[in-house]
C-alpha cells in the first residue's frame, strides 16, 4: 500500500466527526455507553509501551485507552498492553508500530529523532511551550498535522495522549555550583535536551526507565532526569542522589504519543477512529491532572523523610542553555526543510503563547504563589 505524505490527513478526518449511530452489519454488535452506541467489528490490537508499570501514571494512560475502547465498543475493539521488554524495548516502540509488530504504542516522539529530528516537537524542545501551550499548538495551531505528516513517512499516525507538565531538572550526586561543574558530568537525558547538555560539556547517555537507577547506584552516571517528584520517588533516585534541581528547561511541557500503524488505523471503521481521538483527549487531560495532584505531596516527602535538597539551576547554566538551544534549533532549521516547516509554526505559536502567559498568568503567579 503506497501512502503519500499528507494524504492520510484527509483520511484521518473521516474519524474526526461525530460517532455514527446506525444498524449493525453482519458480525457486528453495538455497545451502549451513556446513551451512545458504538458499533463495529471485532478488532484486536497490541500496544507496546515505553513506560514500565512503576511509572504508574504514564503506564495507566495505555491501560486507560485500552479500557475505554473496550468498554465503549462492548468488548469488540480490544487493545492488549505490553510493558517495555515484553515485545520490544521501550526505545523501539515506534519501530514495532512501523513494522506492524504491534498496531499501536505509547511513546514520546523525541525518542526517534534519529529517524527525523523534527519529531522532537511532538514531545517538547528546550525552553518550549508549557503543557497548555503544547496541547494548544498541537490541536489548534497546526502542530499535529505537521507532526503527522512526518509520521506518515514511516507509516505511522500519532495522537497526543499524555502530558507531564513542566518537568524537574533532575538528580545529581554532587551539587552543581555553576556551568563549569557540568564539564565531564555523565547524565541520562534524552531528546534535544541531551543535545544541549552535550554542548554544555556533559557526557550524555540514553537509558530507559528500568536502567536508570542501577546506573546511578553503581556510579555509571552522575545525574539523571525523568519526569518529576511522583515518578522520581517511585523510581528511587533520591536514595543515591540527594540534589534535586529545577526547572527542567528541556521539557517544559512534555507530551507522549499514542502511535498507530497507519494502515491499521485506516482499516478501522470511522466510529473506532473517532473513539480513539476522544479517548486520547481524555487521557491527555487526566494524566496532566494526576501529575498536578500527585507531584506536590511527593515533593514534600522527598524533602522531608527522603533527605533531599532542592536547588534552582544557577543562572549561568540557564543562560548558556538558552543560547545553545536557540542556536541548535536555528541550525537544524537551516539544514532541513521539513524541520524548518515545523519549527517556524512552533516558533510563531510560542511567541504568541509566551506573550499571553507573561502578561496575565505570570502576573498572577508572581503575586499569589509565594504567599501560600
Amino acid at each position: 500500500m503506497t501512502i503519500k505524505r499528507r494524504d492520510f490527513l484527509k483520511k484521518a478526518g473521516a474519524g474526526a466527526g461525530a460517532v455514527a449511530l446506525g444498524a449493525c452489519g453482519p458480525g457486528e454488535t453495538a455497545a451502549v455507553t451513556g446513551g451512545a452506541a458504538v458499533s463495529g467489528p471485532r478488532v484486536e490490537w497490541r500496544l507496546s509501551s515505553s513506560y514500565p508499570p512503576s511509572t504508574d501514571i504514564l503506564y495507566w494512560v495505555a491501560e486507560r485507552i485500552a479500557e475505554r475502547v473496550s468498554t465503549m465498543t462492548g468488548g469488540n475493539f480490544t487493545i492488549r498492553v505490553y510493558a517495555p521488554g515484553e515485545i520490544v524495548p521501550g526505545g523501539q516502540v515506534m519501530d514495532a508500530v512501523m513494522q506492524g509488530t504491534t498496531q499501536c504504542g505509547l511513546s514520546p516522539g523525541y525518542y526517534y529523532m534519529g529517524k527525523n529530528p523534527a519529531l522532537a516537537f511532538d514531545t517538547c524542545v528546550p525552553f518550549g511551550l508549557d503543557s497548555r501551550g503544547q496541547i494548544a499548538w498541537l490541536h489548534h495551531g497546526g502542530g499535529l498535522d505537521l507532526i503527522n505528516s512526518i509520521y506518515a513517512d514511516f507509516g505511522v499516525m500519532g495522537l497526543p495522549a499524555a502530558c507531564t507538565g513542566t518537568q524537574m531538572g533532575g538528580w545529581f550526586r554532587e551539587e552543581i555550583g555553576g556551568l563549569s561543574d557540568l564539564t565531564g558530568l555523565r547524565m541520562r537525558i534524552p531528546g534535544v535536551g541531551g543535545e544541549i547538555m552535550v554542548r554544555l560539556g556533559v557526557t550524555v547517555q540514553a537509558l530507559q526507565a528500568a536502567e536508570i537507577y542501577p546506573a546511578l547506584e553503581r556510579g555509571a552516571i552522575d545525574a539523571t532526569e525523568w519526569v518529576g517528584p511522583h515518578d522520581d520517588e517511585k523510581l528511587g533516585f533520591y536514595q543515591v542522589a540527594k540534589h534535586y534541581y529545577y526547572p527542567g528547561w528541556w521539557e517544559p511541557g512534555s507530551t507522549s504519543t499514542f502511535m498507530m500503524n497507519l494502515a491499521a488505523y485506516e482499516e478501522l471503521p470511522s466510529t473506532y477512529r473517532e473513539l480513539l481521538h476522544t479517548v486520547c483527549n481524555e487521557t491527555m487531560v487526566q494524566s496532566m491532572a494526576r501529575y498536578d495532584a500527585m507531584n506536590p505531596p511527593a515533593l514534600q516527602r522527598l524533602l522531608g523523610e527522603g533527605g533531599v535538597t532542592l536547588h534552582e539551576f544557577p543562572t549561568d547554566i540557564m543562560e548558556a542553555a538558552w543560547d545553545h538551544s536557540a542556536a541548535y534549533l536555528e541550525e537544524q532549521a537551516s539544514d532541513d526543510a521539513q524541520f524548518r516547516e515545523v519549527y517556524e509554526s512552533w516558533k510563531a505559536f510560542r511567541a504568541s503563547s509566551f506573550s499571553w502567559f507573561n502578561s496575565n498568568e505570570s502576573s498572577y503567579a508572581r503575586f499569589a504563589f509565594p504567599r501560600v
